[in-house]
């Protein structure tokens, strides 16, 4: 995103508008910081600007990266997915992806509130869940920018871009369900954002959840009548 500072009042009106806090004001103008800058559009979509100096620069690959992951309505055109991850991990009882004796997992990389985050932080994370030998989803954006999905490494030319937040979804069988949150609990401490787990389970006949069962007996709060968020990491 761009500003024209000829065209720019500082009236400041955009400012509040920007989730990382990349528009600052200069001179009494307006101005975006580009490193900062995740391309989401909500200061443009806002629509507060008298003079209309806020536009939309062209970009390439790969900041149009920024993008994808950043702007809730834009879609990734090699997998057709709109937004960061898959609808299907949070519809199952009618998709059927994640079958009895697995778990689905949906990890948020920059939520809640972290100011957005670098992918070479996401790729701390998915290269230490690799390790488990979990499957990542092949329809889900970030998968798509590994370079190998055995080891969960990224591409090195999208390390360095900067994003709202990054979806990590994979799933892994069952009696791996404890093994993965205490991982996820280990990586916390070593990178330098924060993270939701969502973890996904087939109800049993019994109305039993499995995953629950398994993450409340090794000690894991949950919470049976709703969603249960694991925020995770740290942000200095």
């Amino acid at each position: 995103m761009i500003i024209d500072r000829d065209l720019c009042t500082g009236c400041e009106a955009c400012c509040e508008y920007c989730p990382v806090k990349a528009i600052g004001m200069d001179a009494d103008l307006a101005y975006i910081d580009l490193e900062l800058c995740t391309e989401c559009n909500n200061c443009l979509r806002a629509d507060v600007c008298p003079t209309d100096s806020i536009f939309q620069n062209e970009i390439a690959w790969p900041r149009s990266i920024r993008n994808i992951f950043s702007d809730p309505i834009s879609v990734f055109k090699e997998t057709g997915v709109s937004g960061r991850g898959t609808e299907e991990s949070k519809t199952n009882d009618v998709t059927h992806r994640f079958k009895k004796g697995e778990v689905g997992f949906s990890l948020d990389v920059g939520r809640p509130n972290a100011g957005g985050v670098k992918l070479r932080e996401v790729d701390k994370i998915s290269r230490e869940i690799a390790k488990l030998g979990v499957s990542f989803d092949p329809d889900n954006p970030l998968t798509y920018l590994m370079a190998d999905t055995k080891t969960g490494k990224l591409k090195e030319d999208v390390l360095d871009e900067f994003v709202v937040s990054a979806i990590i979804e994979f799933k892994t069988p069952l009696t791996q369900c404890v093994e993965i949150v205490k991982t996820l609990e280990e990586i916390s401490d070593r990178v330098n954002t924060v993270f939701s787990v969502g973890v996904i389970s087939r109800v049993e006949e019994d109305w039993s959840i499995p995953a629950q069962i398994a993450l409340q007996d090794a000690g894991f709060p949950v919470r049976p009548q709703g969603k249960t968020t694991l925020n995770l990491g740290r942000c200095d």
